[in-house]
């Protein structure tokens, strides 16, 4: 509303633009767009490349050593004798990255021969050793 003087003059009109609505539009008009701007999702799916700052590293390979309930020694499944083993063992202790020894021994295995072939892996150098067992399937 315009404020003006009682006389009918048109030399001292003094419009006022009246902002209490432009200011209650604009709120709501904020409002909005505060709410609805983040369910519009609009990204654009693209296959960026990928990179790794660390170095790859390669896995070692893993040696299977089986021994039977006999005492029979078997290298990857090759049947050997201890002293192949001992040479066997040598040779794997000086390769880079070290090889991994997954031992496995049936359930009757005498623990004396179990025991034998730690101490050569030991001796020989290998200092990775994990035992392998099969899960009690019922």
């Amino acid at each position: 509303m315009a404020m003006g003087s009682l006389s009918d003059s048109d030399d001292d009109f003094n419009p006022e633009i009246n902002t209490t609505p432009l200011v209650d539009v604009m709120l709501v008009l904020l409002i909005i767009f505060i709410i609805t701007i983040p369910v519009m999702n609009h990204a654009v799916k693209i296959d960026l490349p990928k990179a790794s700052s660390q170095p790859d590293q390669v896995k070692p390979e893993s040696i299977n050593l089986s021994i039977d309930a006999t005492g029979e020694v078997f290298w990857n499944e090759e049947k050997i004798d201890s002293n192949q083993l001992g040479l066997r063992i040598a040779a794997a202790a000086q390769k880079q990255p070290q090889p991994e020894l997954h031992l496995r021994a049936e359930r009757t295995t005498q623990y004396e021969k179990v025991a034998q072939v730690m101490s050569a892996a030991q001796s020989g150098g290998l200092t990775k050793i994990g035992f392998v067992t099969d899960p009690d399937k019922k």
